[in-house]
């Protein structure tokens, strides 16, 4: 059996120390941007030594994408807990939902930065994680409607995703416009954005509807 230190073996130490360099680079990429920020930085903000650090992660794009999943991840699950509790009609709960969204976004202004400030054209691999973040929202977007429309016919179905796609894709645009000169401390300006979502939101989904 392998050691026990500090009341974990050793997958769970792995495991804390990911996270430890996940939290660091979360913090440095906020504060430097992607480019102005070092593996060496990472594990000297972390505590953590290089070696251990190319034991988890081959590179800094590597540690980059896994941010962005854990991220996405996280994300993921609040919204399927929020829907999951919806109990209204779809105008009761699509500016809740969208609330939830925004406010998981910019409430930690790191989160921000890191997932709408930077992570376009980094590489090709970080941008097929981006599209599979949009892919996953559009689909989250496809169930929630399925919900409130009932299921509808497989030559409709590929059209309501395309349209979730293209709503995704209009309503992350508005997020990084936003992001450009907001006060990310200023409530009033977060309002503003999620009423800016939820009058995009309407729209589009009155023209799906008719």
């Amino acid at each position: 059996m392998g050691r026990t230190i500090r009341g974990l073996d050793a997958g769970q130490r792995r495991a804390e120390r990911r996270e430890q360099l996940l939290d660091a680079a979360l913090k440095l990429f906020a504060d430097n941007g992607y480019l102005g920020t070092s593996i060496e930085q990472i594990c000297s903000t972390a505590y953590i030594g290089t070696k251990s650090f190319y034991e988890l992660f081959t590179s800094r794009e590597e540690c980059y994408m896994a941010l962005l999943r854990r991220t996405s991840e996280r994300l993921e699950a609040l919204m399927e807990g929020a829907a999951a509790q919806a109990t209204g009609n779809e105008r009761q709960e699509a500016p809740r939902l969208l609330a939830i969204f925004v406010h998981a976004l910019v409430d930690d202004p790191r989160i921000t930065k890191v997932t709408f400030g930077m992570a376009s054209g980094i590489s090709e691999s970080v941008e097929r994680q981006r599209r599979t973040n949009r892919r996953w929202a559009a689909g989250f977007l496809v169930q929630l409607w399925d919900r409130y429309d009932g299921p509808q016919p497989d030559e409709q179905r590929a059209n309501r995703h395309s349209v979730a796609i293209g709503l995704i894709g209009g309503m992350f645009d508005l997020v990084s416009d936003w992001l450009l000169d907001a006060d990310l401390s200023a409530p009033p300006q977060v309002e503003a954005l999620i009423d800016d979502l939820t009058t995009f939101y309407i729209t589009v989904r009155r023209g799906l509807a008719t």
